[in-house]
């Protein structure tokens, strides 16, 4: 008795140790040798404007219920979802896959043998009967032991999946706001446009009649008015280009919030929109752990790194515990007749591989493979992620001077235009110049609404390229 509870104790403490020997190496994120701050046009800072709600970023009510209306309804963000709930299941499963795999069976069956068989002879020699009944009533449990922490890294591969779609489910709402900030901001844009040239009309109509009195007074020839009246053509020209542009820019809209195309209400005017002063960037290192994006590709790393691990445990033994047990009869009135139809069978076995025609390292080697890609796909990502807040700093910085140079410029040819009409009707400049100022003066306000949307569009960029716009 006691050299069998030595076997036994044996066999648990041999268990016990080579469960602790898991395959695979625990997850560890490797040096990105990413800078201490993004660059010098903006100020050292630990906090990021990324933490910010979407809510409070995007002050306008307008916008705010076009963005939460997307978000709610945008099929794009019902995929994401979908795809979150089906790597939720699989975790879910994976998270008790270290017990044993439980059934039960019922049968009843009735065979008749030929009277000239051995068993059919035997069976009425024996029995007195000419058909064998047999009914069966058991459960069967089969476990295999985490010996090589396979199923460890089973479950935490799965676990990493199951984060991996969340992120990315994260980096869709991130996107999607800021598709909607922007195109809004581009309808404002287009608005703005369409107000320009609308005016430059009334203001080429001005100019029309002012050179068509002058000849009329015999200082001004028909190639004068001719030329006026094709500026102010152009100008016309714009305004069902501009109401074109519009209505796709508000389809587009509707498109991206799941629903069909129409009009989209707006309360502001681009020019009551102002881009933010300070907006801090944070660290890098923040930001890595903060992008959705980025996020995702780094739990497919994990995942990857988990796999190698199956991988690797799948070479090496597989110990099992299997088992059954019910109650089984040749007659039914005896079926449940117990003790007498119980019965039970146990088994414990050990199953090495030992020719897979190289599956089984194949499957190693390719493990490996896919880990390093995921290691590079998620470096990649962190990099791409550094350069587009890198860009948006640049443009926000460089936008700034763009914007107050293009504003000096209107300012310019609208006093240009006021001028050349004295001069013209002094006599001391020709319609030419008048027309030329017209054309210099439309050109540059809406190169000045394009500037505008650039800066708000930058912002928007920079907020989504540093992780915000999922909370």
């Amino acid at each position: 008795m006691r050299k069998s509870n030595i076997t036994i104790y044996t066999t648990v403490a041999l268990v016990a140790l080579l469960s602790a020997c898991h395959m695979g190496k625990d997850y560890q994120r490797s040096d990105l040798a990413l800078p201490a701050q993004f660059a010098s046009t903006t100020a050292p800072s630990d906090s990021s404007v990324a933490d910010m709600e979407w809510k409070k970023f995007f002050s306008d009510p307008t916008l705010q219920s076009l963005i939460g209306h997307a978000l709610d309804n945008s099929f794009d963000i019902q995929v994401a979802m979908k795809r979150v709930e089906e790597a939720r299941s699989y975790a879910k499963q994976a998270k008790v896959n270290w017990g044993p795999t439980i059934s039960a069976n019922l049968t009843a069956s009735s065979t008749f043998p030929s009277k000239n068989s051995l068993n059919g002879i035997s069976l009425k020699n024996f029995l007195g009967k000419e058909h064998l009944e047999d009914y069966n009533l058991n459960a069967g449990l089969s476990w295999e032991l985490d010996v090589w922490g396979k199923l460890r890294r089973q479950r935490e591969a799965a676990n990493a999946q199951y984060l991996q779609s969340y992120e990315a489910s994260r980096a869709v709402q991130t996107a999607l706001v800021a598709n909607i900030a922007s195109s809004y901001f581009n309808l404002l844009t287009l608005d703005a446009q369409l107000a320009v040239a609308r005016r430059n009309v009334s203001l080429g109509d001005t100019i029309v009649q002012f050179i068509s009195l002058q000849k009329q007074a015999g200082q001004a020839t028909e190639l004068a008015v001719q030329q006026a009246t094709s500026q102010q053509q152009t100008a016309k020209i714009l305004i069902p280009q501009l109401e074109q542009q519009i209505a796709i820019q508000e389809n587009t809209i509707h498109i991206l919030s799941g629903d069909q195309p129409g009009t989209v209400a707006r309360t502001m005017k681009l020019q009551e929109y102002k881009a933010w002063e300070q907006l801090p960037t944070g660290i890098p290192a923040a930001m890595v752990s903060r992008r959705p994006d980025v996020r995702s590709n780094e739990m497919a790393l994990v995942s990857a790194n988990a796999r190698v691990g199956v991988a690797e445990a799948s070479m090496y033994p597989t110990l099992s515990i299997t088992a059954s047990g019910g109650l089984n009869a040749y007659e039914f009135t005896k079926w449940f007749n117990i003790p007498k139809s119980l019965f039970a069978t146990g088994l414990a076995g050990v199953t090495q591989p030992i020719f897979q025609r190289r599956a089984l390292k194949t499957q190693f080697e390719v493990a490996k493979l896919q880990r390093d890609e995921a290691a590079l796909t998620f470096k990649q990502s962190a990099y791409n992620a550094m350069g587009e807040v890198a860009n948006a700093l640049v443009q926000i910085d460089k936008l700034k001077s763009q914007y107050q140079l293009s504003t000096d410029q209107v300012n310019l040819l609208n006093s240009a235009i006021n001028n050349a009409k004295l001069l013209y009707k002094s006599g001391m400049a020709d319609y030419l110049e008048v027309i030329t100022a017209q054309s210099n003066l439309l050109q540059a306000e809406l190169y000045n609404a394009t500037i505008q949307r650039d800066q708000l569009s930058a912002m928007v960029e920079l907020y989504r390229a540093l992780g915000g716009g999922w909370k």
